[in-house]
C-alpha cells in the first residue's frame, strides 16, 4: 500500500469576468497545480492570481499548455504535427515559467491539458515531441503522464523525470485510456464513490477500468478536475479519506525514468 502521495488540480482556467473552477479553494487542499497558460483557458491576470496563490500556499506549480481553442476549452482533437507540438508546449511553458517567477515561486511540472493529453496519451510520437520541447526549455522539469500510456513511453524513452497520475473523476476504458466525457458514467462526482475507487486502485497498485478490469501501474500522483462541479468538496473527502488510511499528502519526487 502507498503510503505517500500527491493530489494535484488544473486551475487558472478562468477568463477575464468568466470564472472556471474554484482556484483558492482548492489550493487548500492539493499539493501541485496545473496552471492554464493561456491557450485552452486562462489570461495574464487570471494566471498570475493562480501563481501568487500556488506560492502563497506551498503547492508545487505546473504549466498546463493546450491546444489553442478557448471556444472549446482545449478539448477539442485538433490535426497538429510534432514540430508544432513541441513549439506549442514550449511557448506555452515559457510563458508559465514568466508568470511564476513574477509571483516568486517556479514552475516544477509540466501536465498537457485536454485532447492534446487524450491525443499523446494514444500517440507516442506526438507525446515525445510535446515533451521534448518542454525538455529543451526545462531539462529538469518533471513530466506527469497518464500512467500506463503512450505519454510514459515518451517521456521514459526521453529520460525525463517522471510523475504518473490517475484520475479520481475520470473513468478509464479497457485499455487504461480516459472515457469519453461525452459517455454515461465518464465523470464521477459522487465523494463517496471517488474515494472508494482511489483507495481501491492504491491498495491494488493498478488502474480499475470501468468494467472492472485492474491494469497495473505506478501511481505517484492523484487528479482532481478543477472544473468538476463540486471540486472543493471531492477533494476534502478525497484528502480526509487518504489520510484516514495513514497516506500522507506529499508533492511527487518525480524520479528520473529509466
Amino acid at each position: 500500500m502507498i503510503t505517500r502521495i500527491d493530489l494535484n488540480a488544473d486551475m487558472g482556467e478562468s477568463f477575464g469576468p468568466w470564472p472556471m473552477g474554484a482556484d483558492a479553494a482548492l489550493l487548500k487542499v492539493i499539493t501541485s497545480a496545473n496552471i492554464a497558460c493561456g491557450f485552452h483557458a486562462g489570461d495574464p491576470d487570471v494566471i498570475a492570481q493562480a501563481m501568487a496563490l500556488a506560492v502563497e500556499n506551498k503547492v508545487g506549480i505546473g504549466a498546463h499548455p493546450g491546444l489553442p481553442d478557448l471556444q472549446g476549452f482545449g478539448r477539442r482533437r485538433m490535426q497538429i504535427t510534432p514540430v508544432e507540438a513541441r513549439n506549442l508546449v514550449a511557448y506555452q511553458l515559457g510563458a508559465a515559467q514568466a508568470m511564476a517567477r513574477q509571483a516568486g515561486g517556479e514552475v516544477r511540472h509540466l501536465k498537457l491539458h485536454g485532447a492534446l493529453a487524450n491525443m499523446a496519451a494514444e500517440d507516442e510520437t506526438l507525446a515525445r515531441a510535446c515533451y521534448a520541447g518542454a525538455l529543451a526549455v526545462d531539462p529538469e522539469i518533471v513530466v506527469m503522464v497518464i500512467s500506463g500510456t503512450a505519454q510514459a513511453r515518451a517521456a521514459r524513452s526521453l529520460g525525463a523525470r517522471v510523475a504518473q497520475e490517475i484520475f479520481a473523476d475520470r473513468a478509464y476504458t479497457k485499455d487504461g485510456l480516459l472515457m469519453d466525457r461525452r459517455l454515461p458514467g465518464a465523470v464521477i462526482h459522487d465523494a463517496d464513490q471517488v474515494c472508494a475507487r482511489i483507495l481501491a486502485m492504491l491498495r491494488a497498485g493498478a488502474i480499475i477500468t470501468a468494467e472492472g478490469t485492474h491494469l497495473p501501474a505506478q501511481i505517484d500522483t492523484i487528479c482532481l478536475h478543477g472544473d468538476t462541479s463540486g471540486a472543493v468538496a471531492l477533494a476534502q473527502a478525497l484528502h480526509a479519506a487518504l489520510s484516514a488510511e495513514g497516506i500522507a499528502l506529499h508533492q511527487f519526487d518525480g524520479a528520473r525514468a529509466s
